[in-house]
């Protein structure tokens, strides 16, 4: 279960730490990050994931996992994405904090939704740009990775702007974390838990 951590306040602009290739694109790189890292997943997993260009309903883009025939129906959830440079989640701890930048992409993720239902998945990230991918014969390594969420139904009071919540750290989005919740889906099962 995903819980409410507390309230935000002004801070220092969340780039200010990065050692960036290019400051003024770090954050687009920082996104792009993300979605190579997710693409990758939901191929692994046999999906598809389609970016949303515009941003209306809080979320950046729909994981989608094909029918097995063809008078059946497609699997899909919405995914808000997010990358910090600002944690480094403790694999022995239960879960990490993430702060919304604004109160909107919070809203988002927890209106309550028929379908398709959405979730957050943060991406961690070294603070150094050129640390974020390393090639080897063996392949392409991502530093860090992404966890995911399920906020539907959590709570904060409306005073506060930049809600923190707590991500487990056993949600690593990997191609069975995005098999197993799109089972869920199809079950109509809860995606707490």
């Amino acid at each position: 279960m995903v819980e409410l951590v507390g309230a935000g306040g002004i801070g220092q602009p969340r780039t200010s730490h990065i050692e960036a290739v290019d400051p003024l694109t770090v954050t687009d790189m920082m996104e792009q990050l993300q979605q190579g890292y997710m693409a990758s997943v939901a191929a692994t997993a046999g999906c598809t994931m389609e970016l949303i260009s515009k941003d209306k309903w809080g979320v950046d883009a729909q994981l989608i996992r094909p029918p097995q025939t063809a008078l059946a129906q497609e699997t899909m959830v919405f995914a808000q994405l997010k990358c910090t440079t600002q944690t480094v989640p403790d694999p022995t701890k239960d879960f990490f904090s993430y702060q919304f930048s604004k109160r909107q992409y919070f809203d988002h993720m927890v209106k309550v939704r028929s379908y398709p239902k959405a979730i957050l998945i943060v991406m961690t990230t070294p603070p150094k740009q050129a640390e974020w991918t390393q090639v080897t014969h063996d392949g392409l390594w991502t530093r860090r990775c992404c966890y995911w969420a399920y906020l539907e139904g959590v709570k904060a009071d409306s005073k506060v702007k930049k809600p923190t919540v707590r991500i487990p750290t056993k949600n690593i989005m990997d191609a069975n974390a995005l098999a197993a919740i799109l089972d869920k889906i199809d079950r109509g099962e809860s995606l707490n838990g």
